[in-house]
């Protein structure tokens, strides 16, 4: 069985107000004329299809033509499984109508563990892989409350459940297998924060409850899994430093963070129960650069840039102290007679942090929401025995404002 793992497509995310449908529809062809290629069998995305729960239209018939085109491609399967980003409710919807077209989703968390596990059939109709598809795991989906909870305990209690989940449904994986006539591969998904897992600046990975106090090891995982391929993270990698449980990383690059990185799918190649993954490069389709120093390296890089016509975005991060009105105007004429767009031009040296610095250089918009909640704590001088409780409700709001489904009944 050949399988091509994906995942954080976003699709219908912006950059700075810049629309990027035509990068998604591009990306969403080579991946369609990749699964011909590389004859794939199944194709899984681990989460993050769409950037937010109320996708628009276009992002919408996007994802949908693409499930149509798929059926082109002889990849008999698509798996896919929601991330923090989807909506669940939105996602489930028309599962009963893309079953008939081999596309299985699984939005939400299943109150019962076989609703989670797929037997998928090769050319023949003969059970060759099983699928245990997790969506992401929200708080309510794995641990109860109870009174007087401690951080440390909230966050141990986390971690167990989703081991527990994913427990149960492997269990039911491998009674499903012992039943058949021969052993055939377990897959798990997953979208969720490992430990040790890397990110990048401006990677769009929000470090909420969930995401950055529950960091799942890799023991927390049944080891009947053959290949464990996971979302959420943007950067390509693996896990624990092992090669059957990995991240894709996202397709395109979700920010100037990410600019230059490579990105790829992942072919996972089944030679028994033993995967052989590699990863395929994905092309860059819209070029990304940032551009940062004093004005006069800028306007060089930028010259360079014009002389090889590029028809890069640009983020330009300049050190030198010009007004903000006359440096955008100087920026926008080097690029005015090119295919160049500047998205964004940042001046820390001009502006004045909104709050009060802690250290050289520092700036309201390079902190964080935690920083400056913490701040705040600072200015108003609350007791430090009473911080981690205000902490922990503060990001549990935040998770509960970003995790807020509007299509739910």
């Amino acid at each position: 069985m050949k399988i091509v793992h994906t995942a954080d497509w976003h699709l219908g995310r912006s950059l700075y107000g810049r629309r990027r449908y035509e990068e998604f529809a591009a990306f969403l062809e080579w991946l369609a004329e990749c699964l011909a290629q590389q004859r794939a069998d199944v194709l899984l995305v681990t989460g993050d299809v769409f950037d937010s729960s109320t996708p628009s239209h276009r992002a919408q018939a996007l994802y949908y033509r693409f499930l149509f085109r798929v059926r082109e491609t002889g990849c008999r399967h698509v798996v896919v499984t929601g991330g923090n980003h989807d909506s669940p409710s939105f996602l489930d919807a028309p599962r009963e109508l893309l079953r008939h077209m081999n596309v299985h989703v699984v939005g939400a968390a299943a109150g019962d563990p076989r609703d989670e596990v797929l037997v998928l059939a090769d050319g023949s109709g003969a059970a060759a892989l099983i699928v245990c598809a997790v969506p992401y795991l929200r708080d309510r989906d794995v641990r109860t409350v109870a009174p007087g909870e401690s951080p440390d305990d909230k966050q141990r209690k986390l971690v167990e459940g989703i081991a527990r989940h994913y427990a149960a449904v492997c269990r039911e994986a491998r009674q499903r297998r012992d039943a058949l006539e021969r052993p055939v591969p377990i897959v798990a998904t997953g979208h969720l924060f490992a430990a040790g897992g890397r990110t990048v600046e401006g990677d769009g990975v929000r470090e909420l409850y969930v995401g950055s106090l529950a960091r799942v090891g890799a023991d927390a995982f049944p080891a009947c899994i053959d290949y464990l391929a996971l979302g959420h993270l943007h950067v390509p990698q693996t896990v624990a430093g092992r090669s059957d449980i990995r991240y894709s990383g996202s397709p395109l690059p979700i920010g100037f963070g990410e600019a230059g990185q490579e990105k790829s799918v992942l072919l996972v190649d089944f030679d028994g129960l033993r995967p052989a993954v590699t990863p395929v490069a994905v092309p860059c389709f819209q070029e990304l650069v940032r551009l940062q120093g004093g004005l006069r390296d800028i306007l060089a890089r930028i010259a360079a840039l014009k002389s090889a016509r590029s028809r890069a975005w640009l983020e330009i991060l300049c050190d030198d102290g010009a007004a903000a009105g006359e440096l955008a105007a100087r920026l926008q004429a080097a690029v005015s007679d090119s295919c160049l767009e500047i998205l964004r031009i940042r001046n820390p040296g001009a502006v004045e942090g909104a709050l009060a610095r802690q250290a050289d250089g520092e700036t309201l918009e390079r902190l964080d929401v935690h920083e400056v909640f913490r701040r705040c704590l600072d200015a108003f001088e609350v007791p430090a025995e009473r911080r981690p409780e205000l902490l922990d409700t503060y990001g549990r709001t935040l998770t509960a404002l970003y995790e807020e489904d509007p299509r739910a009944e």
